[in-house]
């Protein structure tokens, strides 16, 4: 079971921890599940980069970064070494602690 932080630039929102995360899932599945807004234009299939977060701690317990996630990654607002896309990062068997910072998300109201 997992533990994760989901930290966030937009101004006003409190971190969110949550606890006893099933491995399997994907990050968006996680956020989408417990009310957290990480928005997902082509629904959580690699075909855009509206998922994007940054992990800040734990990127060795999801699945590893793919060159089609990295080409969209490069289309993402303010890409960073440490970018991901939530749809991507399924959780791997086991048990480990994530931090993952969602971009503000504001910047996709006019799309």
């Amino acid at each position: 079971m997992y533990t994760i932080k989901f930290k966030f630039e937009q101004q006003g929102l409190a971190p969110v921890t949550l606890s006893n995360i099933e491995p399997g899932q994907s990050l968006l599945e996680v956020a989408l599940s417990n009310d957290i807004e990480l928005h997902h234009n082509c629904g959580g299939v690699c075909a855009c980069s509206t998922c994007h977060v940054y992990i800040e701690k734990g990127d060795d317990l999801v699945e590893e970064l793919s060159d089609k996630e990295e080409d969209f990654i490069d289309r993402a607002v303010n890409p960073r070494l440490n970018s991901r896309l939530g749809c991507q990062c399924l959780l791997h068997e086991g048990d480990g602690e994530l931090e993952v910072t969602l971009p503000d998300q504001t910047q996709f109201l006019g799309e």
